[in-house]
């Protein structure tokens, strides 16, 4: 059967509408950044910065011309750091607000809460939490930028066996984060050579922990380890300073901001503790490929909101990840920008430098990490 010339053009007409639609969608509307955050709550000391840090450098792309001239458009909510909000919240930002991708979670638990729910939406999900089990095992949709409770459980070991310590008290409170990094620190301690003689639990709403520190006061260890975040870390510090106690005091990563320092005063000196290299910026020699990035990150940041922390440095990598993802799909097909994600190389972040993988969600190594101690109430480097 003949197709005449204008029913040929016609079908020729429609078939090149076809492919050239979902480009005109996407020149048509802006790239949406959803965004679950603990802005209120014990953990509002990380969704504070990351908010500030989405919205002052969204506020510059689009002051650039955007993504391929592509506004930028953030759309976020508030969980308190509590699970149940945060799933709601995602379900909102998947259903009504049909965003692209997912930049967010300040907190272990509510990361971990929503997992199976962009995983079962398809959408790309960087997470800025700490726990490893957000990315162990891999989740095809699934990222974050955060240094691993495991990675700071070895690099604190790795320092420990420097200093010949052997045997060490763990305490710890009862977040996800704090959970996660116990378990990864008893499963690491041996292949170490550490010995755990004291595994004290507090709940993170407590006061006081003296009763516990009395109990580690009572062994023969020879440092303590507290795996935790937000205000019971810097209770911690204090009560053990308050005892008398004179052993090495470790922290997690879970605590790097200048707000630890506030809360635990003149008690934090000689505190040890892993974290991004943004806390001690103009330390890094200039030849560290880092230190560029950083100190812009950390100038204009304080210029406009006061001192950095690393929770706000881990949403910029992981916006800025995101951001060169959908510049080099140059789409906003998800299934393409997660690929992108996935194919992240060489990127230079406040975390580190990135390079991940279909095996590695996150891209960083323990090179990534420094080891900081307090003296004169500031970072410093441990050389």
């Amino acid at each position: 059967m003949k197709i005449s010339r204008v029913v040929k053009g016609s079908l020729i007409f429609l078939m090149a509408m076809f492919f050239v639609l979902p480009s005109l969608a996407f020149s048509k509307r802006p790239v949406k950044i959803g965004s679950f955050l603990a802005l209120t709550g014990p953990a509002s000391f990380l969704g504070d910065p990351e908010l500030k840090t989405l919205k002052m450098y969204i506020d510059e792309v689009n002051a650039k011309g955007g993504i391929d001239g592509h506004k930028v458009e953030l759309i976020y909510y508030d969980t308190g750091g509590k699970a149940k909000v945060a799933k709601d919240v995602v379900k909102r930002l998947i259903k009504k607000d049909r965003v692209d991708v997912i930049v967010g979670g300040s907190t272990s638990g509510t990361t971990l809460a929503v997992i199976d729910i962009v995983e079962r939406a398809n959408i790309p999900f960087i997470s800025c939490a700490g726990s490893i089990r957000i990315i162990k095992p891999v989740k095809k949709w699934v990222f974050k930028t955060p240094h691993t409770d495991r990675m700071a459980a070895a690099k604190i070991f790795e320092d420990m066996k420097k200093r010949g310590i052997t045997k060490i008290a763990l305490i710890t409170g009862d977040g996800g984060f704090d959970k996660s990094g116990r378990a990864q620190c008893l499963d690491l301690a041996p292949k170490y050579g550490i010995k755990i003689i004291a595994d004290e639990k507090y709940s993170n709403s407590d006061t006081d922990m003296t009763t516990q520190l009395t109990k580690i006061r009572s062994t023969d260890a020879q440092a303590i380890l507290n795996f935790g975040f937000g205000k019971a870390p810097a209770i911690v510090t204090k009560n053990v300073r308050q005892l008398g106690i004179k052993l090495p005091l470790y922290q997690s990563h879970g605590v790097a901001s200048k707000k630890f320092l506030e809360l635990a005063g003149k008690a934090a000196e000689g505190v040890r503790l892993p974290a991004a290299a943004l806390l001690v910026a103009e330390q890094l020699s200039d030849s560290d490929p880092q230190k560029k990035v950083l100190l812009d990150y950390k100038t204009k940041y304080e210029a406009k909101y006061g001192p950095v922390s690393t929770f706000g440095g881990h949403a910029y990598d992981g916006l800025m990840i995101a951001l060169n993802a959908i510049d080099r799909a140059n789409s906003l097909d998800k299934g393409k920008i997660r690929q992108e994600i996935e194919n992240t190389k060489n990127f230079i972040g406040t975390g580190g430098i990135f390079n991940m993988s279909p095996t590695d969600h996150l891209g960083l190594d323990l090179n990534a990490f420094k080891m900081l101690e307090v003296k004169n109430g500031d970072w410093t480097i441990v050389k």
